[in-house]
């Protein structure tokens, strides 16, 4: 889990900026390789119209294709639940499909989005399908998905609490996740404070070079000038 949890005020700060600015933001402070720390195009928004996600990751792995050992819904294992709650708000579940292919039956739809924003969850990442897409929408809980299905099949979590790897990215309980509808990815806790401040700077050079670009006084010469400058304040 996360040693430090960031005021609300802080978080709220963060969900304010799109993703591709914190990732653009995270780079300079060369805490982790540039190819790493985000999902890959197999795990999509499905709601481009919501604003970004901020919120620690309550993580589960879950089989659709085969029945549970014991039960027969994914209701009859609801002890996940606590572990959700352990997790500091806002709350973000990331639940891997362990099944190859995965995402032949949904676990989430619009009963369990309720049941998981009545725990204080924004949004899911899933490498596996989701469903019910209207009313999910109409609840405000944000979905990331490898596809949509339209049955649970035998969707059940078999194990919670562990790392994941969704979308080739892997996640531990209590991982700050930051998503918009141009993915989702983690942010390195030793930097997540700093990322509000210095991803406005980053937004205030790129407006300076859009701007040039935009310019009737616009020459490549002037633009390799503000490209070095660019560079200098780095």
């Amino acid at each position: 889990m996360t040693a430090n949890r960031l005021p609300p005020a802080l978080l709220e700060q963060i969900g304010r900026l799109s993703t591709c600015i914190v990732a653009s933001t995270i780079e300079t402070f060369d805490v982790r390789l540039r190819n790493a720390g985000f999902t890959d195009s197999g795990v999509r928004c499905i709601f481009e119209d919501f604003p970004p996600v901020v919120g620690y990751a309550a993580t589960a792995r879950i089989r659709t294709s085969d029945p549970p050992m014991e039960g027969h819904s994914y209701y009859d294992r609801t002890d996940w639940w606590n572990h959700i709650l352990t997790m500091p708000t806002p709350r973000i579940v990331v639940i891997e499909d362990v099944d190859s292919p995965p995402g032949l039956g949904a676990f989430v739809g619009e009963v369990h989005a309720n049941i998981l924003l009545a725990l204080g969850c924004v949004g899911l990442v899933t490498n596996g399908a989701v469903r019910d897409l209207p009313g999910v929408h109409s609840s405000g809980f944000q979905l990331f998905a490898r596809n949509i299905s339209v049955s649970h099949a035998y969707a059940h979590v078999f194990d919670f609490g562990g790392t994941v790897n969704v979308g080739h990215l892997k996640i531990s309980p209590g991982d700050l996740i930051h998503a918009d509808r141009h993915g989702v990815q983690t942010i390195p806790p030793e930097i997540a404070a700093r990322v509000p401040i210095a991803a406005q700077r980053i937004q205030e050079l790129r407006q300076r070079l859009i701007e040039l670009c935009q310019s009737p006084d616009f020459s490549l010469e002037k633009l390799r000038e503000a490209i070095r400058n660019v560079r200098k304040t780095k």
